[in-house]
């Protein structure tokens, strides 16, 4: 992946000096060719194409953007609700994420959203332990985290 992110900016380049025009829109137009060369070069030489993986990061980000967003509402209501009726839970998730970096990503995405802290891992690291301060049902809340969090981590992690 990092050889073709060099090799694209070595084609940015070129092309700018191929056109004689050292402008930022040059050098993203160049930009636009090298992932366009690159897109058609993955046909005939045997590697995975770098664009896919920076997607799947941006959708990650757009993810945990959405889920902050809902997180801070779900705890807006539970700040202001007169009646103190929410039902704190501490919820095992087992995950199948593999290398630490993953686990921990995970980890610090569930303790970055408001209402939700990771506490503890399991000896082997395949469980978190998670407090949330509002469950209504704790295997949907499972099923939520492992359908968004680890999906996307997964999708980044294992292109």
């Amino acid at each position: 992946m990092a050889f073709q992110i060099i090799i694209n900016l070595l084609i940015a380049v070129l092309w700018m000096f191929l056109q004689s025009s050292f402008t930022m829109g040059s050098f993203i137009f160049g930009y636009l060719i090298g992932i366009f060369l690159l897109f058609i070069l993955r046909y005939f030489y045997a590697f995975d194409f770098y664009m896919r993986r920076v997607w799947a990061f941006v959708k990650l980000c757009i993810l945990f953007a959405v889920e902050l967003t809902k997180a801070n509402l779900d705890m807006v209501g539970v700040v202001l609700k007169k009646e103190m009726n929410h039902k704190p839970c501490v919820v095992a998730v087992r995950t199948k994420l593999e290398t630490d970096i993953e686990i921990s990503l995970l980890a610090a995405l569930i303790s970055l959203t408001p209402g939700t802290i990771t506490m503890d891992f399991s000896d082997d690291n395949k469980t978190l332990y998670i407090h949330a301060i509002d469950v209504d049902d704790v295997e949907d809340t499972v099923h939520s985290i492992k359908n968004s969090f680890e999906k996307a981590i997964k999708e980044v992690s294992q292109l």
